[in-house]
């Protein structure tokens, strides 16, 4: 059985036209991919994310002279990786004195984990 077929000429559609129905959309508002990308953006680096897990094993706050020996990074490096945590939100600081404590900000890991399961 032989099937005539007559082709088309391919025509380009105008611009901003859809070439079809999109199936899924996102489900994360543009304010909420924005906070996101920015907490993935600040643990985008081993040292931070190493950070973020002493401190999250941490019953309470870290002071920073703890957290210093701890990397082989100097303790100028390590308060710029402290700064983006805390810029991102991920983790709080306190300062007494001479000293900053940090601790993180279990609110930003909720937002992060539920986003990702």
């Amino acid at each position: 059985m032989a099937v005539d077929l007559t082709l088309a000429p391919k025509q380009k559609r105008p611009a901003g036209e859809a070439c079809c129905e999109p199936l899924v959309f996102p489900e994360v508002t543009p304010e909420g991919a924005d906070r996101v990308a920015a907490i993935a953006k600040a643990l985008s680096d081993p040292i931070r994310v190493q950070l973020v897990d002493v401190l999250r094993q941490h019953a309470g706050e870290v002071c920073v002279c703890e957290l210093v020996p701890l990397f082989d990074v100097s303790q100028p490096t390590l308060s710029h990786h402290l700064k983006k945590l805390r810029e991102a939100g991920i983790v709080g600081v306190e300062r007494r004195g001479l000293w900053a404590y940090y601790y993180v900000v279990p609110e930003a890991l909720k937002e992060l984990s539920s986003w990702l399961s």
